[in-house]
């Protein structure tokens, strides 16, 4: 299994033999024209871009014909307004492992434990996915880059985007945008909120002064589960960068929860956002928007009309899983 980073709209890096899959998809998509072979930065496509910005896709081989179809629905829906490349990155060795510090046999005993408990219960893959996604993808094949928007291979858009997000992160001062909120498995995720309020007490002054931990928090003071579902997400790349998001990914992966329990990408950013950013920073974004089994359909009437083709019925605000209204 090759994983490998895609990176569309701004630019991204071809590898200089890609395996045949890749080669293929390449072919598929791209006309020789279009294709280059330079370094992940914008400043190497000759694009005029308003906002250094990028698709940002983790992707295996065997969902070539997955991610076909969502990136001919998010060019149908939103990109093809704008001007785009794209290129490949290999994800390196070293941020797709486990890390020597964890106890192997522990962390196996605690697979083997959940297996039959959680989707993912007993997959070390998923795991290194979860310490990849939070920790690592943004250094350094992202260098170069300010924002990026989160896409999976599969996933839907049910809408047309007449506006630009990436803008309206930079014009608004947003540094964290989501869809779709819900709740996680408290097995995944047992000692986690330990971890946190541990990195609080250490870090006071990390701490946003208007944060959103209300949202996080349970009125016994414990963790709700609440957070964001990251498969959609529009970010500022300098937030993940920043001293306050690099100290607390760096204190949660000595922990050892992401091996030993099961700590999902979506809880460690969600809780990172909601103690690290003021509130004012965070944004809803009511995008047509679906991931099996959930989907965000635009509730007002008039836009669903004219920009979609989801039920607003079924979107993911009315569900009483949903942490959106809280």
């Amino acid at each position: 299994m090759i994983l490998l980073l895609v990176v569309l709209a701004a630019s991204v890096l071809y590898l200089a033999k890609p395996p045949p899959p890749i080669e293929k998809a390449r072919m598929l998509t791209y006309t020789p024209d279009r294709i280059r072979d330079s370094r992940l930065k914008p400043g190497n496509t000759g694009l005029e871009l308003s906002v250094r910005a990028g698709f940002v896709i983790l992707v295996r081989n065997s969902e070539l014909h997955q991610l076909r179809a969502t990136i001919r629905q998010l060019e149908d829906q939103f990109n093809a307004q704008h001007s785009s490349d794209c290129h490949f990155g290999l994800v390196p060795y070293e941020h797709w492992s486990m890390p020597p510090w964890i106890d192997r046999v522990r962390a196996k005993w605690a697979m083997t434990m959940m297996a039959s408990r959680v989707p993912y219960g007993n997959s070390e893959s998923y795991r290194k996915m979860c310490r990849y996604e939070p920790g690592f993808f943004q250094r350094p094949l992202l260098d170069g880059f300010d924002y990026y928007w989160r896409v999976e291979p599969g996933v839907e858009f049910t809408c047309s985007i007449p506006y630009d997000p990436f803008k309206f992160m930079v014009d608004n001062n947003k540094s964290y945008g989501f869809a779709i909120s819900l709740r996680e498995f408290p097995v995944t995720v047992k000692t986690l909120w330990k971890t946190t309020n541990a990195f609080r007490a250490a870090y006071p002054d990390y701490i946003a002064p208007n944060n959103m931990l209300r949202w996080v928090t349970a009125p016994d003071g414990d963790y709700n589960m609440c957070h964001f579902w990251p498969n959609f997400e529009i970010a500022s790349l300098a937030f993940l960068r920043s001293p306050q998001y690099t100290a607390y990914f760096d204190f949660l992966d000595r922990a050892g929860g992401f091996f030993l329990e099961r700590w999902g990408d979506a809880p460690v950013h969600s809780l990172a956002v909601a103690m690290l950013l003021n509130k004012s920073q965070v944004h809803y974004f009511d995008i047509g928007y679906y991931h099996s089994p959930f989907q965000n359909c635009p509730t007002d009437p008039h836009f669903n009309a004219q920009h979609c083709f989801c039920n607003s019925d079924h979107s993911m605000i009315y569900n009483e899983d949903s942490c959106t209204n809280d």
